[in-house]
């Protein structure tokens, strides 16, 4: 018991004990006292927050706009990833180490210093891309409306894959290669080697990695904010669940109700993830 006590510790102090703040404070809100001369107090409300939240449509278009989203991004990244790790698989060791942290390199970047390098290549005065476009008679707007997802989506894909690459290339490599020799001695190629044998070994791999990217989706938020630099117009402040909460609270100071948000939008996290989980991992026919 005195082994796990650090990690108790550790688990009451960042996950418990703020979860249950949150749900304290999404139960109360600040009104202003008398005739607001004595300043703001906090009043119990109960689930007043909670039914605001419900019944709130910015909040709801933020998720089905983030949802709708993941839905092209994360096969996209995860298809690049299992891509990639299906190609380090066929390189010797040695060979593979190198091309592994090279393709990790990204995402060792900060995630911040990676949004603020793609904007500058986005930038249509800065930015080399817009001329590359040019040269082809081709007009790029990277920040334009119907441009956005697709710039923010390129840089999420461009940071994440190596980290997902990773992680199915672990489980590559614990596949026998027993296996690979005898598929070959019977004809296979190589193709039908990756599909038939190790694709369906990394299966829990892909389920992780897709479990974890939708959780990192529902909860976007350094990306759009930096874009509101350049787009307001298109990058409002409920653009995404995350900014919503974020600009509920330090703009507006209203706490209670970002902490509603917050906690609804942690059960719809949970409630997504649970049913992704479940559906992946069904018994194959």
């Amino acid at each position: 018991m005195g082994f796990a006590a650090p990690f108790f510790l550790g688990f009451l102090l960042v996950f418990v004990v703020p979860v249950g703040y949150a749900i304290w404070e999404s139960l109360h809100t600040e009104r202003s006292s008398g005739l607001g001369i004595g300043g703001q107090q906090k009043v119990f409300v109960g689930f007043d927050n909670f039914s605001k939240a419900l019944s709130d449509g910015d909040f709801w278009d933020s998720v089905l706009r983030v949802l709708s989203f993941a839905c092209f991004q994360i096969p996209v990244m995860l298809g690049l990833a299992l891509t990639m790790a299906l190609l380090l698989d066929t390189l010797a060791t040695t060979t593979a180490h190198r091309y592994r942290l090279a393709f990790l390199i990204p995402y060792m970047i900060p995630g911040i210093v990676a949004a603020l390098m793609w904007m500058y290549l986005y930038s249509p005065r800065l930015g080399p891309l817009t001329d590359i476009f040019d040269f082809f008679g081709v007009d790029a707007n990277f920040f334009a409306s119907e441009m956005l997802w697709i710039s923010i989506g390129n840089l999420l894909t461009w940071h994440g894959v190596g980290y997902n690459m990773l992680i199915i290339y672990g489980a590559l490599r614990a596949v026998p290669r027993e296996l690979f020799d005898a598929a070959r001695m019977d004809g296979a190629s190589e193709l039908r080697i990756a599909l038939s044998i190790k694709v369906p070994y990394v299966r829990g791999a892909l389920v992780l990695t897709g479990m974890l990217s939708i959780i990192q989706m529902l909860q976007i938020f350094n990306e759009p904010l930096l874009f509101r630099q350049v787009a307001p117009d298109t990058v409002t402040k409920s653009y995404t669940p995350i900014m919503m909460i974020y600009y509920q609270a330090f703009d507006s100071n209203d706490y209670g109700y970002a902490a509603a948000l917050s906690i609804i939008l942690a059960l719809i996290v949970g409630v997504i993830s649970f049913l992704f989980y479940t559906f992946a991992n069904r018994p194959q026919p």
